[in-house]
Formats: C-alpha cells, structure tokens, sequence
C-alpha cells in the first residue's frame, strides 16, 4: 500500500474488541468507533532496518493500517482516537468505497483529501528514519516548508494561519450585515489588523 517497499507488507487484522479491551476505552469512544469504522489491518510495518538507513532521533518504525470505513462523514474523535491509543507511528489509510483518505497524527492530524483509491504514493525521502518520516508527513499535509521553519514549526504557522483566516472571514460577514456606520469602522480596522498578522506569517 502507498508504493511502499514490498519487503514491508504484512497482513495482521487488529480486532476492535481486542483494541477496547486492551486499552480499556470508554463506552462513548467505543460506539464512535464502532460508528465509523468496520475493519483495521495493518498492512505495512516499516522499519530503519528493512529500509537500510539509520534511526532517527526518536523514531525507528512506523506501521500502515488499512481502515475500512462504515461511512464517509466520520466523525474526527474516532480516528484521533486510535491514533492516540496505539502507541506506535501510524499512518492510516481510510477506505471507503473507491476513495482513500490519509492521516498522520503528528500533534494534530495531518491528512489528505479524499482521493481515488489507491493512487497516493508515498516517496521515502531521507538519510535516516526521522527525516524520512518528516518527508511523509510533508507529503501527507502537502506542506510547504518556508524559510529556514522546521516541520514543527510550520505546521504551528499553518494552523494560526487557519485560525485567523476563519477569523477574517468571520468578521468580513459581520462586517457587511452591521448598519452602524462606527460599528463598521471598528470592524474595518480590525479587518486590516487581522490581514497584517496574516501577511507577517
């Protein structure tokens, strides 16, 4: 899966009931999960090892679950969920119908559009497995790393880049409804603040 070296598939169901059992999950988490998704297997484990490089700073493995999806309109506290459950890097490959969707929880969940099945692919980029793992979150996230920010950091810039384009558009709405004049005037200028922080990020 992912164009991934073959010397890393596997095929190793991971029962639900066994998941909620060993990781003791509450009820409401298990009925959202139990909502959303059908099947997890896990597809491909790929390590420094097999990829001949060496480990990275804090990582030397991640692991490919394939997850059969129940419904495309899941709801983002399932997946966020098993991300934070299993202790291990995941990459997961949501399946539903002839669309794939790819997540990577990397402090917040990285993913893709919906796209047609199977045609993501993901390059191995990297010297050793932490730059490597980087890369695929790059590619995951379609992020474009400005000036000399690391990952982390651009990630972080992206997100207050969001908070304040919903901001923005937010205030461009109120803005066009509010009748009085000063009211409106508060609203401009406080528009021009917003796109200034927005310029400097």
């Amino acid at each position: 899966m992912l164009g991934l070296p073959k010397s890393t598939e596997t095929s190793k169901q991971l029962p639900k009931k066994a998941i909620y059992s060993k990781f003791n999950l509450k009820t409401a988490a298990k009925e959202k999960i139990d909502a959303d998704i059908s099947r997890i297997t896990i597809v491909n484990e790929v390590t420094s090892s097999k990829l001949n490089v060496n480990e990275g700073k804090n990582i030397n493995s991640f692991f490919v679950l394939n997850v059969i999806m129940k419904r495309k309109d899941y709801n983002d506290s399932s997946i966020l969920t098993l991300t934070k459950i299993i202790p291990q890097n995941l990459i997961l490959v949501l399946d539903y119908k002839e669309e794939n969707k790819v997540i990577i929880n990397y402090n917040k969940l990285i993913q893709t559009d919906w796209i047609e099945k199977d045609i993501l692919k993901l390059e191995l980029i990297g010297l050793d497995f932490g730059t490597i793992w980087d890369n695929i979150v790059i590619q995951v996230g379609d992020i474009k790393l400005e000036k000399d920010n690391s990952l982390e950091e651009q990630i972080e810039i992206e997100e207050q880049k969001e908070k304040l384009s919903k901001k923005i558009d937010l205030l461009e709405k109120k803005a066009k409804k509010e009748k009085q004049p000063l009211k409106k005037f508060e609203m401009f200028q406080e528009l021009l603040k917003l796109k200034k922080e927005m310029e400097i990020l």
